[in-house]
């Protein structure tokens, strides 16, 4: 299939979703260094819960299973909340681009959960993968020293809670990818789920003693900029999801964490030496093999001798017929939320199955 400008630009879209995506740790940390770690936080997730309505809309609650809608919506706040919290908290700009990394561990573990949990067949690229991840973190925690153990423990020791959380979040958000792929029948709960966020936010604030919020123009500009990058991060990413290039997509995807890293440094002045960069490439790489390690090789489509005949149209719809009709293909992305699409075969204009595609920031 050639590409169109409509799949063009749709691409394009989904790659501006990635750079805006990109941009979150460091616009987070320079809200909560003004408005305090809940406060800021709880700002930044009620004006995206706003732009989100306008944006993608709210969708009708009836039509989701309990399961998705009370353990998504729960995992989804439980993971926003510590990664948020997790950037806020960090004791120096530096740890909050480390803490950052340290979240993106969730793609090699999401293909873990649907191993283990949803029966996802794998090849021996996962055990490299998961090493390679693990391996990262590593030396981007230890520092100028990179693969330094001693180092490594001593600086999550400076800060177990910020280390912890943004830890425990990559596993929250593993968890919820692997939930929307079992349970969300193609509805997109991002919306209430944005709006639960916001209020968890605001019930810990007013439970956490009113932190004071430091009001400026600074800080109310990161505010909306921060929401923004959210908002239009997602409509974008439905919009290239849906149609654009999936693989250009989905590979690139997995650069966030360099791309964060280098907006975080920018936005937080932060020089970050050469042993970084290094470690966020291998955790990089780590992912890219998990991702590899659960695409198995496509199916030959066997041709009998009563239809050898046929001509090479035919061929071709048939073998769209049995890809994309017999065999549904997921596709997992950034965000864990999946949306739905029909496609339909112009040749003798059936409608095939609805396919559901996964639409995924960590953040």
């Amino acid at each position: 299939m050639r590409a169109t400008k409509s799949s063009g630009s749709a691409t394009a879209a989904g790659l501006l979703a990635i750079v805006l995506w990109s941009s979150m740790v460091g616009m987070i940390r320079l809200v909560t260094d003004s408005l305090g770690a809940i406060g800021g936080a709880a700002m930044i997730y009620s004006c995206c819960a706003i732009l989100l309505s306008v944006t993608v809309g709210w969708p009708k609650l009836r039509d989701f299973s309990r399961t998705y809608l009370v353990t998504g919506a729960v995992m989804f706040a439980a993971y926003e909340v510590c990664f948020a919290l997790a950037i806020a908290l960090a004791d120096t700009p530096r740890q909050a681009i480390e803490v950052g990394i340290v979240n993106y561990l969730w793609p090699s573990l999401t293909v873990v959960f649907a191993i283990v949990f949803a029966g996802q067949k794998a090849s021996r690229l996962i055990l490299p993968g998961i090493v390679l991840s693990v391996v990262g973190i590593a030396v981007v925690l230890g520092g100028d020293a990179g693969l330094d153990v001693a180092g490594t423990v001593d600086n999550v020791r400076s800060n177990p809670l910020s280390y912890g959380l943004a830890f425990a979040g990559a596993v929250i958000w593993s968890g919820y990818c692997t939930v929307t792929k079992m349970f969300a029948n193609g509805n997109n709960g991002i919306t209430p789920f944005f709006v639960l966020t916001a209020v968890s936010f605001w019930c810990m604030y007013l439970l956490s003693g009113r932190e004071p919020m430091h009001l400026s123009f600074t800080a109310v500009a990161a505010t909306v900029v921060a929401a923004c990058a959210i908002g239009f991060g997602y409509a974008l990413w439905n919009v290239g999801i849906l149609r654009g290039n999936m693989t250009l997509l989905a590979a690139a995807s997995y650069f966030t964490p360099v791309l964060s890293a280098a907006f975080s440094s920018l936005m937080l002045a932060t020089a970050l030496g050469l042993t970084f960069w290094v470690g966020t490439a291998v955790v990089c790489l780590g992912a890219i093999l998990c991702w590899l390690a659960t695409r198995g090789p496509k199916a030959p489509v066997e041709v009998s001798e009563e239809v050898g005949s046929l001509d090479e149209q035919s061929i071709e719809e048939q073998s769209l017929d049995e890809q994309s009709i017999e065999e549904p293909t997921v596709v997992r992305s950034l965000l864990g939320t999946r949306v739905e699409c029909v496609v339909t075969i112009a040749s003798d204009h059936r409608s095939a199955p609805r396919v559901p595609i996964d639409v995924g920031s960590g953040s």
